[in-house]
């Protein structure tokens, strides 16, 4: 399956020549190890970006509330609206979806500018390379709430600004890793959505295993946060999931798959990444 990449809205029109187009294509490679590592290796120190927006003011970005990573109802709990595509290297192919960073701009940049954190996710792409080397396609929401109070639409108004970040835990509260499989599922062609990956966020890898087997069966990644397998054979349920984040962490979800599973249906676990 490919990635549907909604188009974009510019913030402002005088932005239109700056900002990438978001179009039906496939994904550039982008498997850089070390860039990976990067992100965690500056011991919580802010990092140079720049940010713009897209979508409505006040909404989640794209206008069915998705993304590239496949997430949907980003405007609900627990995205909250406080989303932003990444580019290449904060996308990470989608292996940087769900990563949570801490953004702020302060009044050097911007005179309506707070310079309070805010912490949004990554839930959709933006390919754009000239920007900057890291580049936030923000939410309107997420692009506003950097600023002073009542300053919202003054900001937003800039269209374009240098920020600062750092990668930050996520902090599902309340929520486990939540498996979604995909619509058009079936015992030979599996495919499903991580959602919740608490702590890292992200997910590098995830492994199934059938009933009654002692291995485990690698998935590839088929889009953003998708991973699917075409095993060959009918998969035989109930089976376990294996998921592993960017850091190295694994989550089991043992036979968290039933007898009698569906495509189009969430299966929740009990457990979380910490």
């Amino acid at each position: 399956m490919a990635a549907v990449i909604s188009s974009k809205v510019a913030a402002l029109v005088a932005l239109l020549s700056v900002l990438a187009a978001h179009g039906a294509r496939a994904e550039p490679s982008y498997n850089n190890a070390t860039e990976r590592r990067a992100l965690y290796s500056t011991g919580g120190s802010w990092l140079p970006a720049r940010a713009t927006w897209y979508g409505r003011p006040n909404g989640a970005g794209p206008d069915n509330n998705g993304g590239a990573c496949g997430y949907s109802r980003t405007n609900q709990y627990p995205f909250n609206s406080m989303t932003s595509c990444g580019n290449l290297p904060l996308f990470k192919d989608g292996k940087g979806c769900g990563a949570c960073y801490q953004i702020r701009c302060t009044r050097s940049n911007n005179r309506a500018c707070s310079g309070t954190p805010k912490t949004i996710t990554i839930t959709d792409v933006n390919y754009n390379s000239k920007i900057s080397h890291y580049y936030f396609d923000l939410s309107g929401t997420a692009f506003g709430a950097m600023a002073r109070p009542g300053l919202n639409s003054q900001l937003r108004r800039a269209g374009i600004i240098d920020i600062q970040f750092r990668r930050v835990p996520c902090n599902y509260k309340g929520l486990n890793v939540n498996f979604h499989v995909e619509g058009g599922s079936n015992p030979f062609y599996f495919a499903v959505l991580v959602e919740y990956a608490g702590s890292d966020g992200t997910v590098v890898q995830v492994d199934l295993k059938e009933a009654n087997r002692a291995s485990w069966t690698p998935l590839r990644q088929s889009w953003g946060a998708v991973w699917r397998l075409d095993p060959g054979h009918p998969l035989k349920a109930p089976f376990s999931l294996r998921v592993r984040s960017d850091l190295g962490k694994t989550l089991v979800a043992n036979n968290v798959i039933p007898k009698g599973w569906k495509g189009n249906k969430n299966y929740r676990t009990i457990s979380q990444f910490k």
